[in-house]
């Protein structure tokens, strides 16, 4: 088998919608029927027997009561409370259908003891032949209360239970506890649930420095010092440049550019300050402003200025009590930018193009329904008991909504069958679903490892299709790339408005205050940096966490660092991309050597009947690009692209390139290795010197034709350049063209194998390589 077969998409046919089989007499079916009709058609369908249990009364005096749910092999716990007849716990339990081994539920009370064994207070039974069905869009099944027995005998106390089957679209589905995790415990219970989370509403804090009064420095007697104004939010950091002047009246007119979430947290700390040594700088004045008192704008309209008193704390009269005293005052022009997008992840795998503002989002047009079903295959990640295991689940990001499934506890092939849904605003984004070990199932502070990522471009998706594939998950290691098993998956998008999808195409990519006021390339990449620190912070204190390791694989946070691999990957691009121009080159190469006789008298014919009707030039070249595509549609792939391992240049990859990919910043190597590393990027960067080198020589050719630096040469030209310019005058154009063309594509025999007089008056130009160093 080609192993790269075992890196490409796989066409599943799972039974999305469909009820479990029927079983045998000894596990008989809980539902009849054959299929239902559900919202989550695009899962396999599994069935659950849910027990809420809410309350007890009148249980014995000063007991310490918890309930305790018996299902076969499988125990669950609830709560302990310590003396209390009527303790309220309100939880539920859920027991996964295809590992129950029993015909009977029992529902048990008791009493914990601090020495020897719990008393037992008394059980609830249930047939599992008779317990009813529930499914949405029921409404929930209400509790009732059962009196507590014990082999038949009445006992005293009543426990308020409501027992069903259902499926994972139940709404006790995420909160439950499960019993394929039943041996978790402790703090780990809650990061084994499924949830989903809400990025934070980002803004982008745009602070002008316009200009400041009256600096004054320590001294006086001295001249004001050269003053700069630096900006501080929580961790973020922004400096204007030193005014060269030194004035009491400097003037900058600098933007400061933050990133902020909502709800604010921070404040906008200015302080103007002068450089009195290369590692000191000395306050000069000093201001706060809270997030909520600054003007909020939607567009490039400019916001008002204000001008603000800087307090300055001067040591000896600190020391003696007196407070701050008025220094200086600054002028500002602050303003949350509500118009921009704040970009918190790689603009090749945006997953969302909204303003902030929400009064600038258009409608919706169209639902992406995804079903994260099951992985198989995977590796094991960790070892537990002496034996390597892996507790994996699935995370699924676009736009602001991230998701999380339930972590399946040590399995190999886990089983999600969960279905989410997000509004799609336009069809040009990319949905990110990663898969990964939890490693917090004991507590501690141990990172969760990746097993694989995919990613799915809504463009690349025909309308209101399902698609069910399984995708391979890669992973690039130290050691190599890395297959870690298969993540099965099914996909529907949508559409809402075909015709507004249609308009989307010839819209902006972006809101327009990225193209009316937009921000440098290094601003961009800090923002995205403090943006994606932001995000991960936040859903970093959701419950259960969503870590800062998952949020940054996740958003691709080391995307921008090097790598030789992806330097040769890009370069390879680029060529192929050139490919069909290079390809076309040498056709015309073949043409004009008469390689093919007919080839090259067709091209003639159509080279006279091209210069006689002008006119159907741009209708041919249409044309010919509509029939291309054309052909092309028979070749269309059947699925969505997916990490293309030969393109990536992941498969033969050195091990040393990989070792250095994955090297902290800045570096933790030995000084050898780095020595070597920098050798070899100076050896590359001396090709592309040399080739940058030859274009530019190229271009300074072209410029010597007119500049004179070759008076010869340039006499030489503006005489050819007369000649020509009679001969087009008096001579038609058809004949010109069709005289070239002829010339172009005249038989070897009339052919010289020395380079051409154009192109030999051309190589003999100056260029400026003689003036370089």
């Amino acid at each position: 088998m080609n192993p790269l077969d075992d890196y490409r998409i796989k066409d599943t046919k799972p039974r999305l919608g469909e009820r479990w089989p029927h079983g045998g007499s000894g596990n008989r079916s809980w539902i009849c029927g054959d299929k239902i009709s559900t919202t989550y058609d695009l899962v396999e369908q599994m069935f659950y027997l849910y027990v809420r249990v809410v309350k007890a009364r009148d249980l014995p005096t000063n007991p310490d009561p918890y309930v305790e749910v018996k299902l076969g092999n499988y125990r669950g716990k609830t709560q302990r409370f310590d003396n209390k007849t009527s303790p309220e716990w309100n939880q539920v339990f859920a027991f996964s259908k295809h590992k129950i081994h029993s015909s009977t539920l029992e529902v048990s009370v008791r009493d914990k003891e601090t020495l020897g064994r719990d008393d037992f207070l008394g059980r609830v039974q249930f047939d599992l032949n008779e317990i009813p069905t529930r499914l949405p869009p029921d409404s929930p099944l209400a509790p009732q209360w059962y009196r507590l027995e014990d082999r038949h005998r009445l006992l005293r106390g009543e426990l308020m239970l409501a027992v069903w089957i259902g499926s994972q679209a139940d709404e006790a589905f995420p909160e439950a506890w499960h019993s394929d995790a039943a041996a978790v415990h402790g703090d780990g219970v809650f990061s084994v649930r499924s949830k989903v989370y809400v990025s934070p509403k980002l803004w982008y804090l745009r602070v002008h420095v316009i200009e400041a009064q009256d600096v004054e420095g320590e001294d006086r007697s001295q001249p004001p010092p050269a003053v700069f104004v630096k900006g501080v939010v929580g961790n973020q950091v922004g400096k204007t440049k030193i005014f060269p002047n030194r004035t009491a009246n400097p003037v900058w007119n600098e933007d400061l550019l933050f990133v902020v979430a909502e709800p604010f947290e921070d404040v906008l700390i200015v302080t103007v300050e002068s450089k009195v040594a290369p590692t000191r700088d000395e306050v000069v004045g000093r201001m706060s402003v809270s997030m909520n008192a600054l003007e909020r704008r939607m567009d490039h309209r400019p916001v008002h200025s204000r001008w603000f008193n800087l307090d300055r704390f001067g040591m000896g009269d600190y020391m003696e009590g007196k407070g701050p005293k008025f220094s200086t005052r600054i002028h500002l022009r602050a303003c949350l930018e509500g118009g921009y997008h704040v970009l918190d992840e790689s603009t090749l795998y945006i997953s969302d193009q909204r303003p902030t503002t929400r009064q600038l989002w258009k409608q919706p047009i169209g639902i992406l329904e995804v079903g994260i079903l099951s992985a198989n295959g995977l590796l094991p990640m960790k070892v537990r008991d002496g034996r390597g295991t892996t507790d994996a689940y699935c995370v699924a990001k676009y736009g602001h909504k991230w998701v999380r499934t339930r972590t399946v506890v040590e399995s190999f092939s886990p089983k999600w069958n969960e279905q989410y849904t997000w509004e799609v605003y336009d069809p040009c984004t990319v949905v990110t679903l990663g898969v990964l070990d939890n490693c917090h199932l004991a507590g501690g502070n141990g990172r969760d490892s990746r097993i694989g990522k995919v990613r799915i471009r809504l463009s690349t998706l025909e309308t209101d299709k399902i698609y069910t594939h399984s995708y391979p998950l890669l992973v690039l290691q130290p050691s190599g790339l890395k297959k870690m098993g298969e993540l099965h998956l099914a996909f529907r998008f949508t559409c809402i408005s075909l015709t507004q999808i249609i308009y989307l195409y010839s819209r902006p990519l972006l809101p327009k205050m990225h193209y009316i006021q937009p921000f440098t390339i290094s601003q961009l990449d800090k923002l995205r940096n403090e943006a994606m620190k932001i995000v991960a912070s936040r859903l970093g204190r959701a419950e259960p966490p969503l870590r800062k390791e998952v949020v940054e694989y996740m958003l691709d946070v080391d995307s921008h660092m090097w790598s030789m691999r992806r330097s040769k990957a890009n370069f390879f691009r680029i060529a192929s991309f050139f490919s069909g121009l290079i390809a076309t080159s040498r056709w015309i190469t073949q043409v004009c050597q008469w390689k093919n006789p007919i080839t090259t008298v067709l091209v003639h014919v159509l080279l006279c009947i091209l210069v006689c009707y002008p006119e159907l030039i741009l209708p041919t070249g249409f044309l010919y690009m509509f029939f291309i595509a054309v052909w092309n549609f028979r070749l269309r792939a059947s699925h969505p692209p997916h990490m293309d391992t030969k393109m990536s240049w992941a498969e033969g990859v050195h091990p040393d390139e990989l070792d250095e990919e994955f090297d902290t910043f800045p570096t933790s190597r030995p000084q050898d290795v780095v020595r070597m590393r920098y050798d070899r990027v100076r050896s590359v960067a001396g090709r592309i010197q040399t080739v940058a080198g030859d274009m530019a020589t190229q271009g300074e050719r072209f410029l010597a034709l007119l500049s004179w630096r070759d008076p010869r040469a340039t006499t030489i030209f503006l005489l050819v350049c007369l000649c020509a310019a009679v001969v087009l005058f008096v001579t038609p154009f058809k004949i010109v063209t069709l005289l070239v063309g002829l010339f172009l594509l005249r038989h070897p025999r009339f052919r010289s194998k020395m380079p051409s007089a154009p192109s030999s008056f051309f190589r003999r130009l100056p260029a400026r390589t003689d003036s370089m160093l």
